[in-house]
């Protein structure tokens, strides 16, 4: 390692207390000898006596050699002692010497010539036990080259956290020479911010003594390499000589760049595998078409792009509409999601609008090759193709559009449109895994705005049919306001057998009729249509409601096994009452003024095909202001609450003075019905009105 030249880090002026020893003086035990210029001992340290095993008392005014040196040695000794008292020149070596327990030990000697004051010249010996110093050697020549050589960035710093050494690898990865980190603080060379928390956590380390391993992550630049992010591990310990003096902090620092970005692309990798889950369980919920394209770009937003539209050719929701192979290109805008405000959310189609694409443009040329089209980082040129206009174009530069995508909406090999997806604040650009990602996304989708779209043409058929054999309202009726509503089934398209019929009489009479061919499809519908035919000629006939009950019975009981469920209710309004049966239905509830809304208690009869068994007819009088309710089973059941529930909901909803007879039916229809609700409604409310008869 690099170490500062000049006085060492504890130099300065004299201290009042002495300095701490060093460490590494008291691990050698250097023994220190001095003999006069015969050859006898003058001088004996206390490490001479753990070296050589004599006292003082025993070595002081001894010849050296012969205490110290087996006796074939003498002549070797001797000679060396007159070289160095003649010529000054100094000697040493590894050599053998004889402990006073009669061993023979190898210590590491230098031997020197000293000249005192007076003239006189000594010879001092300086030694110390030779393996203890062969095992410091090794490892001080084995931590140096681990050091220098070692691919893990290593430096020491003092107790003021500024560099007193550092090796290659981190003169490296720095990107700054060794010489000047020396001598510097540690944030002189690690300016970022986010080299705060190490700092941070040197001064714990410093503090408590506990080592940090492995424990920070620091992602970024370095002067070394400035066009790409690396990853760096930091482990700290704190370092101290053998008394336990705190002498700084190793901080040692391994480029983890590879096995960072392994644990991105695996986080990314099971991001994408959530996103795909996600959005198999988030996408075609319903079978509606902008509701599905809006599911697709809520689950690419935010977590995988910062903007998402979805628009789909004209020509395939309008089947009246051909598309063209050349000029441009019709889209109908279903979603636009955005993870924040944005300019670029409105250089986007509204949803709902139709809007031509030029044949240059990018959603063109997408939905007529049919292929994905990837734009990592964005240009001038790009946004002009991207954008329908000039105007737009401007918005998403604004916006920072920097990374963009297309990916065609194909199923059952037809192309229905594009998912475009934008990022904006994201600095990442979309890569060939992001393209791959959102082709998949897309192929789900597509899947299911194909299957909503064609539901919702079967749909609007099957409705249109169910429609047209509903009545139109009289325009008007004595005594009698109406108002009356139909809903389809929300969670399948076909059709079903509920009706409703308002039926003028003689006599200024009025037929209310609701019923419910059970089952659905184009056979119940037309079962409906037979029976409504069928109700209208008998009510023609002026019959008790019973009676037509009847007749219809009869009817139904012939039509292979259909069987239905009917409430029929005559008013007369100038005797102010109303003659009503029903087969098999719900009861209907009467609202009168002032009261609380009430369940008809009527006889319930049994469904219309049953046969054999009579029906009953009830007459009560109604009052200016009275209303009856009449409706099917589709808008109070559900498979998740009791009837009686929601038959008492129903009265409460109808508890509400001062609404109109539509205002009241929206009400009833929103509160009580869901959207995937599995059966269609009928619902028929009569309010009473004053009624003048003639002369």
């Amino acid at each position: 390692m690099s170490a500062a030249d000049g006085r060492p880090p504890d130099a300065g002026e004299p201290q009042d207390k002495p300095a701490e020893p060093s460490g590494l003086l008291d691990l050698l035990g250097v023994a220190a000898v001095l003999l006069d210029d015969e050859g006898r001992i003058v001088l004996w340290s206390p490490q001479a006596q753990g070296l050589y095993g004599y006292t003082s008392e025993e070595a002081l005014g001894q010849y050296a050699a012969p205490l110290l040196v087996h006796e074939e040695h003498w002549d070797l000794v001797i000679k060396k002692f007159a070289e160095v008292m003649d010529t000054g020149r100094s000697w040493g070596g590894v050599f053998p010497v004889r402990h006073k327990d009669g061993t023979e030990r190898l210590v590491e000697l230098r031997s020197m010539r000293l000249l005192d004051d007076r003239g006189d010249f000594y010879a001092l010996g300086l030694a110390t036990d030779s393996p203890t110093l062969r095992e410091l050697e090794r490892e001080v020549a084995l931590s140096t080259r681990l050091i220098s050589q070692s691919p893990i960035g290593l430096a020491m710093l003092d107790t003021d956290l500024r560099y007193v050494a550092v090796n290659p690898a981190l003169e490296r990865m720095h990107g700054v020479p060794a010489k000047e980190h020396l001598g510097r603080h540690y944030r002189e060379i690690m300016t970022a911010a986010k080299f705060e928390v190490p700092e941070a956590a040197m001064r714990q380390v410093l503090e408590t003594g506990v080592p940090m391993v492995d424990q920070a992550t620091i992602v970024g630049r370095s002067p070394a390499d400035l066009e790409h992010h690396h990853a760096w591990s930091i482990s700290l310990y704190r370092l101290e000589d053998p008394q336990g003096r705190v002498l700084g902090v190793a901080d040692l620092v391994v480029d983890v760049t590879d096995r960072y970005q392994a644990a991105v692309e695996a986080a990314e990798a099971r991001q994408r595998l959530a996103l795909i889950a996600d959005g198999s369980a988030r996408i075609g919920t319903t079978l509606e078409v902008g509701k599905t394209a809006q599911e697709l770009a809520e689950v690419a937003v935010p977590e995988f792009a910062d903007m998402a539209t979805v628009d789909v050719l004209d020509s395939v929701l309008d089947e009246h509409r051909r598309a063209s192979g050349y000029g441009p290109a019709v889209f109908r805008a279903l979603a636009v999601q955005a993870a924040y405000p944005t300019e670029a959310a409105e250089a986007a189609d509204p949803p709902g609008e139709t809007v031509a694409y030029d044949a240059d443009r990018l959603a063109t040329r997408c939905v007529r090759t049919g292929r994905p089209i990837l734009i990592p980082r964005v240009n001038d040129d790009d946004l002009a193709q991207i954008a329908r206009d000039d105007h737009a174009s401007t918005l998403l530069a604004r916006a920072g559009l920097h990374s963009y995508m297309l990916v065609p909406l194909t199923a059952r090999g037809q192309i229905l449109g594009f998912l475009g997806l934008s990022r904006t604040r994201n600095p990442q650009p979309f890569d060939e895994d992001d393209l791959a990602l959102a082709a998949e996304l897309a192929s789900r989708a597509a899947v299911c705005i194909d299957n909503a779209r064609s539901h919702q043409s079967v749909r609007n058929a099957a409705e249109a049919l169910q429609r047209s054999l509903l009545p139109d309202h009289p325009p008007s009726l004595p005594g009698l306001q109406i108002a009356s509503r139909y809903r389809p089934a929300q969670a399948t398209y076909e059709i079903g057998g509920d009706w409703y019929d308002v039926l003028p009489l003689d006599d200024d009479k009025t037929a209310l009729v609701v019923g419910d061919v059970m089952g659905s499809g184009i056979d119940a519908a037309a079962t409906m249509g037979r029976l409504r035919t069928a109700t209208s000629a008998f009510a023609d006939l002026d019959l008790d409601p019973a009676q037509v009950l009847q007749h219809l019975d009869k009817i139904t009981a012939g039509l292979e096994h259909y069987i239905a469920t009917c409430v029929y209710a005559a008013y007369d309004p100038h005797r102010a009452a109303c003659h009503i049966a029903t087969a098999g239905h719900l009861p209907p509830v009467l609202v009168r003024s002032g009261q609380r809304p009430e369940l008809l208690d009527l006889p319930t009869g049994t469904p219309l095909g049953v046969g054999g068994i009579p029906f009953t007819t009830t007459t009560f009088g109604l009052e200016p202001g009275d209303q009856l309710v009449l409706y099917t089973d589709g808008l109070v059941e559900t498979r998740h609450h009791p009837i009686d529930e929601r038959l008492e909901t129903l009265r409460r909803l109808l508890d509400a003075p001062g609404l109109s007879l539509e205002e009241t039916c929206d009400r009833l229809l929103r509160e009580l019905r869901r959207p995937e609700d599995p059966d269609d409604v009928a619902l028929l409310i009569a309010r009473t009105q004053p009624f003048a008869s003639g002369p």
